[in-house]
């Protein structure tokens, strides 16, 4: 199936909202350790967060989920909230507040084009934590195409960055 005529090439994700299990758990970890700020509050029911005032970025809500468990590894859904940071500096920060809190890393691959870190929310939800490098230092194939990869991030240089 395909369209001729391509999306809009200024469409962007808004927003991602996610089932969590308990609504302040989850606004402990994206508040309290990664640092989004709280915009609205929906009772016990849902919470709206975001960076920089925006209306809300993440949206977390118990409406069908309240108390429930992860599904299982094997089931279609999320495979993860990718959140991009402006600078590699406010990535190694986001790493400094991980460590901090001692919230254990999936992994962490420089994809040339990015870098980033791999995580689980409280939920189970998976989360990546990433930049993007300027596109002129993205690695291309001798033709001009893009060649992604995946390669170890090398964590203590990211963190040397931050300055």
């Amino acid at each position: 199936m395909s369209n001729s005529q391509p999306i809009h090439p200024g469409t962007r994700i808004g927003h991602v909202h996610l089932k969590v299990a308990d609504l302040e758990r989850a606004l402990a970890f994206y508040c309290g350790v990664l640092g989004f700020q709280l915009m609205q509050k929906y009772g016990t029911q849902a919470a709206f967060v975001s960076a920089g005032g925006y209306h809300h970025h993440i949206g977390l809500n118990t409406w069908e989920s309240l108390g429930a468990t992860p599904p299982p590894p094997g089931h279609t859904g999320l495979y993860h909230t990718a959140i991009l940071y402006p600078t590699r500096a406010a990535l190694a920060d986001a790493l400094r507040r991980l460590q901090a809190a001692d919230v254990a890393l999936d992994g962490a691959s420089d994809h040339g084009v990015s870098e980033a870190l791999y995580l689980r929310d409280p939920d189970e939800n998976g989360v990546e934590l990433y930049r993007d490098r300027p596109e002129a230092e993205w690695p291309r194939t001798p033709d001009g195409q893009l060649a992604m990869h995946t390669r170890p991030l090398d964590l203590n240089a990211l963190l040397a960055a931050a300055g």
